[in-house]
């Protein structure tokens, strides 16, 4: 398991190289389509919500770094993104995070999210190296899963239900969507003021699928 300066290197690299890419985005479709749910849940039942906001929590810590995954509610991006994007995993995190709490259950005798941190990520680090049991396909396999959509969730634009008020874009120094830089903006001395924009919030481009 990488450090969390670590993994903020390397997201920062892959979202530095992604910036030049088209993005598919809709203003509308920000203002009126996710909003108009807020934090109701899409997906996830009440209490597989529980256990994945205790995971995230911990596989993205807030520190002295700053705020981590859940307060960029990394949560709520992938509740959203099991309804449309990601619907095809609906069942593995069905499974999964039931077998993590009938695994922490019984290996520090309390489901996942009521354990103190130090035993939350014990039990991580075990699912993490494939060594807990009850998981069809493996822990390892499902622990991936989880992360790599912790790190969409908290880095990927707004539209999504994550990285709430640009909490991932402001930890890595990405100063969010331009359509148009500025020679002020192109200076290595100074620092870029974030745009507090998301892509959609620009009328040329089209939305992506929820």
């Amino acid at each position: 398991m990488v450090t969390r300066r670590e993994m903020l290197k390397q997201i920062g690299v892959m979202i530095g190289v992604a910036a030049g890419l088209p993005t598919s985005a809709q203003a509308q479709a920000r203002a009126q389509g996710l909003s108009s749910v807020g934090d109701a849940l899409i997906s996830l039942t009440l209490v597989e919500a529980v256990t994945l906001r205790a995971m995230i929590a911990r596989i993205i810590p807030a520190d002295e770094n700053g705020p981590g995954a859940m307060e960029a509610r990394a949560d709520r991006f992938i509740d959203r993104a099991l309804g449309g994007a990601l619907k095809n995993q609906r069942a593995a995190y069905a499974a999964g995070l039931s077998a993590v709490d009938v695994y922490s259950q019984s290996s520090k005798g309390s489901v996942f999210a009521k354990l103190p941190a130090a035993d939350q990520d014990a039990v991580l680090a075990e699912i993490a190296a494939n060594r807990a049991t009850g998981f069809s396909g493996g822990a390892g396999q499902f622990f991936n899963l989880v992360r790599t959509h912790t790190i969409q969730g908290t880095f990927s634009d707004p539209f999504y239900g994550g990285n709430e008020n640009f909490i991932g874009w402001n930890l890595i120094g990405y100063p969010g969507s331009r359509i148009a830089v500025s020679s002020n903006l192109q200076r290595m001395d100074v620092k870029p003021e974030p745009s507090g924009k998301s892509a959609y919030d620009y009328n040329m481009f089209a939305k992506g699928e929820l």
